[in-house]
């Protein structure tokens, strides 16, 4: 019919337009923008515990005919970041800290994956995956999360006592390391309100307050008060530490000890006097409840609440309270131990 097209020359029309929608609809990497051999993960953060072992994953899509695959951790506040492992695809080679614990995951011929082993504390954070190949360098980014608890701390001294590196080193000492904005923001929507301001990793100073009142901060709204970023070698506050789940447990032990009593009585069962992070630790993750006031290692007496009750504390929440730091001689307490399983 007059007006019609002949079939080969309608065929010479439409056939490369159905190659070019089928090649779409297969991923063609040339039919979109971005990375044309890394697949973007399904979930960018990654949550695991202490003592866990953590996958983080990187697969391509297709593998160029040559590359490696470079591994690294962000550090916060530093501007930099640390090498972990760089792999050709047959070898890997670890970097680092990290290295001992850092391997491939290996499971087919375009894994990529890091699998990092016996995570500790140090472990979170923001990750980097980056495939070089020498013309096209792409990379995914991923953030390992662990599932812990935020604690504020301050020594004997009393409060505004250490300047950063000394509030990181005071975290470190109570099992622990200074928390992330993050991870204090996590602990502000579960309840943790606190006047005083203490440093975090980033070198910033804050404190959370879910509870506006004219002594912490005036009465506007609730929320993460900043001082911005401070001196950190002249600018003294608190610190606001950050721990995980355990590898061994805290157990309680009874009587009217001095500190040096309570050194003692948790040698003589196998165990060493629990340190702040310990015993946040297993109020956190086993729910651990006692009405007793117990030596700790920095010389504080303190013991963990589930359900609050009268005649336990006297707070409504549920809670690490504290006696402060009585005299080291004065027998009056029980102890709180730590032994590892």
């Amino acid at each position: 019919m007059a007006g019609w097209l002949a079939l080969p020359t309608l065929c010479h029309f439409l056939l490369p337009w159905v190659f070019a929608i089928f090649h779409k609809a297969l991923g063609d990497p040339a039919s979109h923008p971005g990375p044309h051999y890394l697949l973007p993960p399904i979930h960018e953060v990654i949550h695991s515990r202490r003592g866990a072992t953590a996958t983080l994953p990187c697969v391509l899509g297709a593998s160029p005919p040559s590359y490696k695959v470079r591994w690294s951790k962000v550090e916060p506040g530093e501007l930099r970041e640390t090498l972990i492992l760089i792999t050709n695809g047959l070898h890997a080679r670890g970097y680092g800290p990290l290295g001992g614990r850092a391997r491939m995951r290996r499971g087919h011929r375009l894994d990529a994956s890091l699998v990092i082993a016996d995570v500790l504390l140090e472990d979170e954070g923001r990750y980097r995956c980056e495939l070089i190949n020498g013309i096209e360098d792409e990379s995914v980014a991923l953030t390992l999360r662990l599932e812990g608890v935020v604690f504020p701390y301050q020594p004997s001294r009393g409060r505004y006592q250490f300047n950063y590196y000394e509030a990181k080193q005071a975290c470190e000492e109570q099992d622990g390391r200074l928390a992330t904005y993050g991870q204090l923001y996590q602990a502000w929507t579960e309840g943790l309100d606190w006047c005083n301001a203490g440093w975090l990793l980033e070198g910033s100073v804050r404190y959370p307050v879910l509870t506006a009142r004219a002594p912490c901060g005036g009465r506007g709204r609730p929320g993460i008060r900043s001082y911005g970023p401070r001196d950190r070698k002249r600018d003294r506050y608190d610190a606001f530490c950050f721990t995980s789940a355990l590898a061994g447990h805290v157990f309680f032990v009874p009587g009217k000890l001095t500190l040096s009593e309570a050194h003692a009585a948790c040698r003589r069962r196998g165990a060493a006097v629990a340190k702040v992070g310990h015993l946040y630790a297993a109020w956190k993750f086993s729910g651990m409840d006692q009405c007793d006031g117990g030596w700790l290692a920095d010389g504080s007496v303190r013991f963990p609440i589930t359900t609050p009750r009268p005649r336990c504390g006297g707070l409504p929440d549920p809670g690490v309270r504290s006696f402060g730091f009585p005299r080291p001689q004065q027998a009056a307490y029980g102890t709180y131990c730590y032994a590892e399983k």
